[in-house]
């Protein structure tokens, strides 16, 4: 029927329109620090079906195939690619990656929640905390990490170890705190908030906290930054292919309008 061909390629339509806003998506973030790429899932829609497989004819026989003919697509996921990035060296103490599972909790001021990122770019803010982000606008690290006024070196090792150096002798690391990371049971089902954080859902399950490098749990790389784990020339190929793809379902639903105009013409 025409109106059904209309109906399945006008899916198809919408399908490709937000997998194309994914890929533009990706393809905006190529430089955003920690940034995860995501990918639309599609699956088709329920069947018509005239005829089912193993149906009696007049004959009594038992047909072999059926007749069952589909109705479309949709978007059931736009999942997260949770692979890691390349790790870019900046040569700045403050500076950490994360290699392996695992993410920064922070505590949001304003709504007084907790996110969670990836994202290691760390300053001090005015008050001498330890805030992901700039020191204007960053959040700080849950739980709270102060650094002591005169401190003229942090260094942080691989396990999380805060090292501070005062009154300018180099050589007299003070440990002083250790930066935790947390994990998930499925971290695909947190939910995306933007400024490269993250919350807990019930799907993701709850934050586990521990120590770098302990049960599994990944280790920190200070002086360097995880990058966008974004394939620009992947993203491309599917970008060409999507718009394909629309196309097709496009000449599709012209197809289907030019034979429903001749049925019209016949009926009249």
């Amino acid at each position: 029927m025409p109106f059904q061909t209309i109906y399945s390629s006008g899916t198809g339509m919408l399908g490709m329109e937000k997998k194309l806003n994914t890929i533009a998506h990706n393809l905006s973030n190529v430089e955003t620090t920690a940034y995860k790429k995501q990918r639309v899932n599609f699956e088709d829609l329920y069947y018509d079906n005239l005829r089912y497989p193993g149906s009696q004819d007049v004959s009594s026989e038992f047909a072999a195939t059926g007749i069952a003919i589909g109705v479309g697509t949709r978007v059931t996921s736009v999942q997260t690619n949770f692979s890691e990035g390349s790790l870019s060296e900046t040569g700045r103490d403050l500076d950490i990656a994360i290699a392996g599972e695992g993410f920064l909790r922070v505590r949001d001021p304003l709504s007084d929640a907790n996110f969670y990122t990836r994202a290691g770019n760390l300053s001090v803010n005015a008050n001498g905390l330890l805030v992901v982000g700039s020191a204007h606008t960053g959040r700080p690290l849950d739980p709270e990490i102060a650094i002591p006024a005169g401190v003229q070196k942090v260094q942080i090792s691989d396990d999380g170890a805060v090292y501070v150096v005062q009154d300018g002798n180099v050589n007299a690391l003070q440990l002083l705190d250790r930066v935790q990371l947390a994990t998930f049971i499925n971290p695909e089902g947190l939910l995306r908030v933007g400024e490269n954080m993250y919350r807990e859902t019930e799907s993701s399950g709850v934050a586990v906290l521990g120590d770098p490098g302990i049960n599994g749990i990944g280790t920190f790389k200070a002086g360097y930054l995880e990058m966008s784990n974004v394939a620009p020339v992947i993203e491309l190929i599917d970008m060409i292919t999507s718009q394909r793809a629309y196309e097709l379902n496009s000449k599709s639903t012209q197809t289907g309008d030019q034979m429903l105009q001749t049925v019209i013409s016949i009926k009249r």
